[in-house]
């Protein structure tokens, strides 16, 4: 049996054998995308893991990338967690990050992919991933990236973009995969890995393999209309959702897929963007074989979540960055299209387009709203839970509904190594904000959950805050709207006209949140 010394960060329990941890995130995908949520894109690999997992129901996140990300990476709400309120800041200098925590409890600790928390002219700055607890970091720092030529690939700081220019088959999601594997070979058998997966699918840009795109053609024809029908009634089938929740109507800025006057060009963006979630769901799957065949699968704790909800931005003609660029890379310097031009049919690296509106409401369903809002569109997410040798067999296959956020994925991990107690956290002066949610399937001795007393959103188009079945929201810094998610989970009647005393009470709340956390919204 491993043993291994754990750090006294916090009070411990003790772990006679740490689990290893593989960590997947994907990047602006929708609520019902995957197939174990009620979606048509083929993911077979996190079908399976939900089939032997669990899924959970009440998860949220932040409505965009980074403060996700940031709340990953320091189990705090995301303006607290940098210094300048944006990714380019860099994390809290008196934040403790998960890989740093773990590292200290005896992980090797790695990653692979999309960090977008730090600045990306400062590849060495002191906020890149491997000056903040990574071992080993492959990846990028822009929140988007050409997957064929991610413009800022590096290896720990050092430029490796050659690696593109080397190899005409080069893609990013299999990069992504192939050094996860790397890393944890490198891992001696008896030392705990974590393992962090950060892809950009299905972020913009709409880059997928003629092969995997070829796997949709015709797919999507019915339009999304009769795709949101038709996830709807899956969902409901799978007990995934229940009769409270309503389909919510078609956005406003999405007409009749009946009226739709170039549906080859939508059909083509829905079939790159499934292709992407395909290919990336094929490399989780490689990393999976590749833990069964070395013998560590059992014991590895695998979680897969989204880090906001689906993206309905219509990339426009002239939105360029360092991230891009003017010209493939192939070799045959064909000029790069920007822009949601219809006609022009996304998937090589010559386009450079978002999948818009009328997709993004179908990848929500059943929610209102978008990537950048707090209704629930924006901040509703999936996460896949798997853990064999300590998942509680009644559960496997089943749903979990326990409310939880993005700030209870650090205390989760650091509970399930042992080096994690609620209320005895030595981080100071930023204290954890979430709570472990691991014995809400795990058999493994750990820390019960608590009522909590609220989860807040404030950021881009939104702010928030949930208590209990209660949700206070505002669109744009609009008037606030107040739901019983109890009876109203896809947020269709607004209650605050008729409780002015409850949006006061829980207003008062989110002040209390927003000064203690210096928010500033602007």
């Amino acid at each position: 049996m491993r043993k291994i010394l754990l750090f006294a960060l916090f009070a411990t329990h003790a772990v006679a054998e740490p689990p290893n941890i593989l960590y997947i995130i994907s990047d602006d995908m929708g609520y019902s995308d995957l197939g174990c949520y009620g979606g048509e894109i083929k993911t077979p690999v996190l079908d399976a893991l939900a089939a032997q997992g669990v899924r959970f129901t009440n998860y949220y996140v932040s409505n965009m990338c980074w403060p996700t990300r940031a709340s990953i990476m320091t189990g705090l709400y995301p303006k607290t967690a940098l210094t300048k309120g944006g990714a380019s800041g860099g994390l809290h200098p008196a934040s403790t990050t998960l890989p740093e925590h773990l590292q200290k409890a005896g992980y090797a600790t790695l990653m692979a992919g999309k960090w977008h928390l730090s600045n990306p002219a400062e590849p060495n700055g002191k906020s890149a991933p491997h000056k903040r607890g990574f071992d080993q970091f492959y990846g990028t720092i822009h929140g988007a990236s050409d997957f064929f030529a991610p413009a800022d690939l590096q290896l720990n700081g050092k430029d490796v973009t050659h690696e593109w220019r080397d190899n005409p088959d080069y893609f990013y999601s299999d990069a992504i995969a192939d050094y996860s594997i790397k890393f944890i070979k490198d891992v001696p058998s008896e030392k705990p890995f974590f393992m962090y997966m950060a892809f950009t699918s299905a972020h913009w840009p709409l880059h997928a393999k003629p092969e995997d795109i070829k796997k949709y053609k015709g797919m999507y024809k019915m339009g999304w209309d009769k795709l949101r029908d038709e996830r709807y009634a899956r969902m409901q089938k799978m007990g995934l959702i229940d009769a409270t929740y309503r389909l919510s109507p078609r956005h406003p800025e999405v007409p009749a897929w009946d009226v739709e006057k170039h549906k080859d060009w939508q059909e083509r963006r829905m079939e790159v963007y499934a292709a992407q979630v395909t290919n990336m769901d094929w490399n989780i799957g490689r990393v999976v074989e590749f833990l069964k065949g070395s013998g560590r699968y059992d014991n590895t704790l695998i979680i897969y979540q989204h880090d906001n909800g689906g993206c309905q931005v219509e990339y426009t003609t002239t939105r360029k960055g360092s991230w891009s660029r003017e010209f493939t890379t192939d070799g045959n310097k064909v000029p790069i299209k920007s822009g949601n031009i219809p006609g022009v049919m996304p998937g090589p690296q010559s386009t450079f387009q978002s999948y818009g509106y009328g997709w993004a409401n179908a990848s929500n369903t059943p929610f209102r709203l978008f990537k950048q809002h707090d209704h629930e569109g924006g901040i509703r997410s999936p996460l896949i839970a798997s853990w064999p040798a300590k998942l509680r067999k009644s559960m496997s296959g089943g749903f979990v509904n326990h409310l939880s956020h993005v700030v209870d994925i650090m205390p989760t991990f650091l509970d399930a190594a042992g080096v994690y107690s609620p209320g005895k956290v030595v981080q100071k002066p930023l204290p954890l904000e979430g709570q472990s949610f691991l014995n809400t399937f795990a058999t493994t001795k750990a820390h019960s959950v608590k009522p909590r007393d609220g989860l807040f959103w404030a950021h881009a188009k939104g702010r928030a805050v949930r208590i209990q079945n209660w949700k206070l929201v505002s669109k744009n810094r609009q008037s606030w709207e107040l739901y019983d998610l109890s009876k109203d989970p896809t947020e269709l009647e607004d209650l605050s006209g008729n409780m002015p005393e409850k949006v006061a009470e829980m207003e008062k709340h989110f002040a209390h949140w927003e000064k203690r956390t210096k928010v500033r919204n602007k």
